[in-house]
């Protein structure tokens, strides 16, 4: 699996910007409270994290690949960074944060639920989890399935998006996984067919 992350980043140019990055770090930041100390997890190049060092924040960035977080160390140097192994525990003690950004990140992830259930370990009480996922809205993916390629593409088993949610089914998985107060709202794109899922859960 670790090589697989690292192929996915050998292809990811270094001047790309993480997708609808400007949008994305508004909703951040709007959230993000200055002193807090931020879990940036799937952190990938690091964007996001040096939003969040900017905002007053202290972070620690983690991910899969060690290209992704060679690439961060360079863009958020003041920002910590740790490398994680797919499925194991996160690496850090229980409690010790007071907001997780998932920015596009559980779409990629194996084990979701086991991901989550780490979420709620390392975060302190009454800490946020604030998320972005793709969105999959039946309609979406009815149409998708009658234009056929478009269907093929989203099944391609070399695609990176390994999981893929609606905004009822990432709720329940939210609430399997611990989480008592959880908001999950679909954004970006006409009624029945958004794109995006975010998620606010504590």
């Amino acid at each position: 699996m670790a090589d697989w992350h690292e192929q996915v980043w050998a292809a990811v140019p270094a001047d790309a910007v993480p997708e609808r990055f400007d949008e994305r770090r508004r909703l951040l930041l709007a959230d993000v409270v200055e002193g807090q100390r931020v879990l940036d997890l799937g952190c990938g190049d690091g964007r996001f994290s040096a939003a969040l060092v900017g905002a007053g924040a202290s972070v620690v960035g983690v991910d899969a690949a060690a290209e992704a977080l060679r690439r961060a160390q360079e863009i958020a140097p003041q920002a910590e960074f740790v490398k994680s192994e797919e499925g194991a525990p996160l690496p850090f003690a229980d409690d010790g944060f007071d907001f997780v950004w998932c920015g596009e990140t559980l779409e990629h992830v194996v084990d979701v639920a086991q991901l989550l259930g780490e979420v709620r370990r390392v975060s302190r009480p009454g800490a946020m989890l604030l998320a972005t996922t793709p969105n999959n809205p039946r309609l979406a993916v009815a149409f998708e399935a009658l234009a056929g390629r478009l269907f093929e593409r989203r099944l391609d088993p070399r695609c990176d998006h390994l999981r893929f949610f609606t905004a009822h089914s990432l709720h329940d998985l939210l609430i399997a996984a611990g989480f008592s107060q959880v908001s999950v709202i679909a954004v970006d794109g006409p009624p029945l067919l958004r794109r995006s899922l975010v998620v606010r859960a504590r």
